[in-house]
């Protein structure tokens, strides 16, 4: 299973701080958010009191809380009874978020059509500091279920899509989400030393492509390729993904190199 990485917005937020001394910055709401984001890493139903300790807030605050929420319909008692879930509300947001997203709106038909012609997994990631974000996903026969599902993320630092948004960065910013990147490789192939993911940056802004060998998945082979947002830096990426089974890394970027930087272009227009 793919590591977990730590999401914005948790109570483990680093920029906690400068919330509390924003005076226009509410509180509760910041708390309620906490709540929900207590389920970012959860492989099962949580109760009242592990809500309350991810949150980092007391269990009387979790109750009421979680009580508001679930009557709003964002948390909802599993069918068991033995904790809580988040509940149908939020796809709501995400519904709203995707079709109101530009890139995403632009970016949507190209995938679909690279998709026909490459017969191999393709994806879209918006970029969020220390991670990309997954906001579509076309599999191939052979995925998982985390793999098919939009909101998943994956390293800024070890992902094909991640790194190439990186190689168009300035090196400073590059270099600052390295070092503050949790390297803990994912597979025996992970790059972690910096000098050497500082190397694969500047191959990637020299091809206009980053390649990725079993970084994030035993097995994977990946070509990821920056796309602009309206200021010109990189706001996501496409990714293409294949099987070493199926596969030599150089047929498949002779194969697929050309064909991803092309829907890039046409996305970009």
């Amino acid at each position: 299973m793919v590591r977990s990485v730590l999401r914005p917005g948790s109570g483990t937020s680093s920029g906690q701080k400068d919330h509390l001394e924003d005076p226009l910055f509410t509180r509760s709401i910041g708390r309620a958010l906490d709540v929900l984001s207590a389920f970012h890493e959860s492989e099962q139903p949580l109760s009242l009191s592990e809500i309350a300790q991810s949150a980092q807030i007391d269990r009387s605050a979790a109750q009421r809380i979680v009580h508001t929420l679930r009557r709003l319909g964002y948390i909802r008692r599993d069918e068991h009874g033995r904790g809580f879930l988040p509940d149908i509300r939020i796809l709501d947001h995400t519904l709203d978020y995707l079709r109101l997203n530009p890139l995403v709106r632009r970016a949507t038909p190209v995938l679909l059509e690279l998709r026909r012609n490459v017969r191999e997994r393709v994806d879209l990631s918006l970029f969020d500091d220390l991670r990309v974000v997954y906001a579509a996903r076309m599999q191939s026969k052979r995925e998982t279920f985390h793999a098919t599902l939009v909101g998943h993320s994956v390293p800024t630092y070890c992902s094909s899509g991640g790194r190439a948004i990186l190689s168009q960065l300035d090196s400073a910013e590059a270099d600052d989400i390295i070092e503050r990147s949790d390297r803990t490789p994912f597979t025996p192939r992970t790059l972690t030393d910096p000098a050497a993911i500082r190397d694969k940056l500047a191959e990637a802004r020299d091809k206009g492509y980053a390649l990725t060998l079993e970084e994030i998945l035993i097995g994977e082979i990946a070509i990821g390729v920056a796309l602009p947002g309206p200021d010109g830096r990189p706001a996501g990426a496409i990714h293409l993904a294949g099987s070493l089974s199926d596969w030599k890394p150089e047929d498949f970027v002779t194969r697929f190199a050309p064909l991803i930087s092309e829907a890039a272009m046409d996305i970009a227009r």
